[in-house]
């Protein structure tokens, strides 16, 4: 059997799994129970395990994560097939052919300087496509999903505004403007202004650091994972002196717990 024919066998197998867990007679009460609402959560939770898996360079669970957000891709395409919409099949030959309406300079005559070039070429075949389908947009912002998680949306939406030439000409300047954020919601804090006025100066602080995070050719939502990722190695390493010393966190002074978080930054340097 060639590799073809086994990725084929192998993909059919998954695809009868699905159709048997969604079998109305005798089929699994929870898959049947679930509708695309409530599968939604969990293919973002894939999603996000997949780039876990990515981010702690594991190969092995890299595959077995690829695997659950394939499946959720099945779950989805047999409820839609049940519905009358349309088939996993359906679902490969639509990205299979827009990839290649995608890529003409790699499926046809054009040409493109680098990926620079070819992400805004992409842009702009998304926008012909969007109104082919009569899509009028009225701003370059109209497409970025509204469900996309709020850090990854900024940053898009800030990526969107400077392709038009709405940005800063320099770093520093990005830079300033958090300072300016900052020193505002420091004149929110301290001068009583109301909690909704203080959250939103907290916001717009946000924002600004996310289009930092653009101007360094960093992902804001992996900086903050990692940032927090970090901040929970060190106080695990905080739990773990304070027992070594047989003191509960609960009862150790502010200076305590100072003490064993230099140790802890110390140790995880």
């Amino acid at each position: 059997m060639s590799d073809s024919e086994s990725q084929a066998q192998r993909l059919n197998q998954l695809l009868g799994i699905m159709a048997r867990l969604r079998d109305p007679d005798q089929g699994c009460p929870w898959d049947l129970q679930q509708d695309f609402a409530s599968i939604a959560p969990y293919t973002l939770e894939e999603a996000y395990e997949v780039a876990e898996a990515i981010e702690r360079n594991a190969p092995d669970e890299l595959c077995d994560e690829l695997g659950d957000l394939l499946f959720q891709v099945v779950f989805h395409a047999q409820m839609a097939k049940e519905k009358g919409w349309f088939s996993f099949a359906d679902v490969v030959a639509a990205i299979n052919e827009k990839l290649v309406r995608r890529h003409p300079h790699v499926f046809a005559d054009e040409e493109v300087a680098d990926a620079s070039e070819q992400t805004l070429a992409w842009e702009q075949h998304k926008a012909r496509e969007r109104a082919d389908k009569g899509v009028v947009s009225d701003s370059v912002l109209d497409s970025v999903p509204l469900a996309l998680p709020a850090l990854v949306r900024a940053q898009k939406i800030q990526r969107r505004a400077a392709r038009v030439g709405f940005d800063w000409t320099d770093i520093m300047d990005v830079v300033d403007k958090l300072e300016e954020e900052l020193k505002e919601l420091k004149q929110a804090l301290t001068s009583g202004e109301p909690l909704h006025r203080v959250r939103e100066e907290l916001g717009d602080l946000l924002f600004s650091g996310v289009n930092l995070a653009r101007f360094l050719d960093a992902d804001a939502e992996a900086l903050l994972r990692a940032a927090s990722q970090k901040f929970s190695g060190r106080f695990q390493l905080v739990e773990q002196l304070a027992r070594q010393q047989q003191r509960d966190l609960h009862d150790c002074t502010l200076d305590e717990l100072e003490d064993y978080w230099r140790q802890a930054k110390q140790q995880l340097a």
